[in-house]
């Protein structure tokens, strides 16, 4: 009966060993799995010939779709000119990603004429996304300017271009540009006084709208 006993005993935690290494080899694929799965995400996410210096990205919604889409940019450290890279992934419902854009255009490279020269006038500052609309600012030695665009009609089109710079002698000048009903603001002003140079409207309708993947600022006439 002793001997029976020992057996069954025996029996019983040898069973658990085996149950246990089962449970530790199940939980170690699955940690290791689920690793792995993010790490492909971000390595979709990341990888890039020459851009690897993440220098900002965003989450908002841009298609209307509910998810948390996402615009990074990047930039190219090694390369002369150090240009940006802009890219805009829309988001899916199993948590990936995919590409909608790319542009290495829209954002003034920081060395235009190389390392050994002036940085751009028109440094970049941030993007921004917001009512489903994606915006690009950039500084300037006296002020900043800033690009909307908004995904329709298959592509991401400027909507809209704010400006606002001194002259650094007491002028203040302020520009809007509604690109969808083409009214655009000109307003200058003494900084100093308050006193109103310059208030204008105009309206001119540019057709079609320039695209995110085409467009170069200052160098496309608006």
């Amino acid at each position: 009966m002793k001997k029976l006993t020992t057996i069954i005993i025996f029996i019983a935690l040898a069973n658990c060993a085996a149950a246990q290494q089962k449970y530790f080899a199940f939980n170690s694929k699955v940690k290791v799995g689920l690793a792995d799965t993010l790490g492909n995400k971000v390595n979709f996410l990341s990888k890039s010939k020459g851009f690897t210096h993440m220098v900002m990205q965003v989450k908002g919604d841009l298609n209307k779709d509910g998810l948390a889409d996402l615009a990074i940019v990047k930039q190219d450290t090694l390369a002369d000119t150090s240009p940006y890279r802009l890219q805009v992934f829309f988001a899916k419902p199993n948590g990936e990603y995919k590409l909608i854009v790319s542009s290495t255009k829209i954002i003034d490279a920081e060395y235009p004429s190389g390392k050994g020269y002036a940085r751009s006038d028109a440094g970049f500052d941030k993007i921004a996304i917001k009512n489903n609309v994606l915006t690009i600012i950039n500084q300037l030695t006296r002020g900043s300017f800033s690009h909307k665009f908004r995904y329709q009609n298959g592509n991401f089109e400027l909507i809209g271009f704010t400006q606002t710079y001194s002259d650094g002698q007491g002028t203040l000048t302020y520009e809007d540009f509604n690109l969808s009903t083409g009214i655009r603001i000109y307003k200058a002003e003494r900084y100093d006084t308050g006193d109103v140079i310059t208030n204008k409207k105009t309206k001119k309708l540019i057709r079609p709208l320039p695209k995110l993947q085409d467009f170069v600022p200052f160098e496309n006439e608006l």
